[in-house]
């Protein structure tokens, strides 16, 4: 099969081509011909070597993520009836940057009819976690809510569910693009992070303070976005594309009764996710949840979609084809 495979830490150069087994489905796993394969900034960030603490990989190998669809073959206790030719999705860990996967059944989300197999990519993971974050959270109609990263693969689809539940939404990007899109995503009030008063400004948007912040930046960014939270609020430091999770001083959190939470809380088990995952696609189906892809780039050029993440050029997602 062919892979994209990181050689060793380093820039995006070092995510090359390369040629492995095909896999074969064990008794309860599916092997899945992918269509669409997600990436993610943390992917980048692993690949250059950031975050051993949290992920254990040696190069070479092929990063890990998700991938849509349709299944080749199934092990010995699947049942082809159910599965054989059918679109799916499933996360992929390690190994999602393939021609090929070998995936447990129980991992599976079969795409609903009338939902493309690139936009469903695309949902796999940023669509598992916005939910998680809004059900860990508990927002609810009539609160507000900052978002930052607001343009962003899981920013976009958080602005959209953060307004079918009712909640008004400020979203925080950068430039007239991406905030042109945050608008578009449903979001009430828009605020340029490009602006040196960007808090002050966001704290006007809010009437004063956020019921909910959900921070998909960390760094200056999120340190900035913390003091917004309302008293009694929920603040969530799980984003990092910065290069470090927004720092919260434990004793205004206490002072203030925010409820702070982390990466650690959404770290979703595989059932839960399938949960998740389905939902999503559900709502996409039904044209209520739109994926924003911003690019697609072919597996033998995975190194180039890596550079183009890094950059933040692309406004949406960023995917690979096979």
């Amino acid at each position: 099969m062919r892979v994209a495979q990181v050689e060793r830490f380093g820039g995006p150069e070092v995510l090359v081509p390369a040629e492995l087994p095909d896999p074969v489905a064990g008794p309860d796993e599916v092997v899945i011909a992918v269509d669409h394969i997600d990436t993610l900034f943390v992917q980048t960030q692993i690949r250059a070597g950031a975050f051993g603490e949290y992920f254990d990989v040696a190069p070479p190998y092929v990063p890990g993520g998700g991938v849509s669809g349709t299944v080749a073959s199934t092990g010995a206790e699947v049942d082809p009836a159910v599965w054989a030719g059918r679109r799916v999705i499933a996360a992929v860990e390690p190994g999602s940057y393939a021609s090929l996967a070998a995936v447990p059944v129980d991992h599976l989300v079969p795409v609903p009819d009338g939902l493309g197999l690139r936009e469903a990519a695309a949902l796999i993971h940023d669509s598992v976690t916005a939910l998680a974050l809004l059900d860990l959270t508990a927002l609810k109609a009539g609160e507000t809510v900052l978002i930052t990263g607001a343009s962003g693969g899981m920013g976009t689809l958080l602005v959209q569910l953060a307004r079918s539940r009712g909640a008004r939404v400020v979203g925080v990007a950068r430039g007239p693009e991406k905030l042109s899109l945050v608008r578009e995503s449903g979001a009430h009030e828009v605020v340029d992070a490009a602006s040196p008063d960007w808090p002050r400004r966001a704290a006007e948007a809010l009437g004063g303070g956020a019921d909910v912040v959900l921070d998909g930046v960390g760094g200056e960014v999120g340190a900035a976005a913390f003091p917004l939270t309302a008293p009694g609020g929920r603040f969530s430091a799980h984003g990092a594309p910065t290069g470090g999770f927004a720092a919260v001083p434990p004793e205004e959190a206490h002072a203030r009764a925010i409820t702070v939470l982390g990466i650690a809380d959404v770290q979703i088990p595989p059932a839960q996710r399938v949960s998740l995952a389905a939902r999503a696609l559900e709502e996409a189906a039904a044209g209520r949840l739109r994926a924003v892809v911003g690019a697609v780039y072919p597996l033998e050029r995975a190194g180039e979609a890596h550079a183009v993440i890094e950059g933040r050029g692309v406004v949406g997602k960023v995917l690979l084809s096979v």
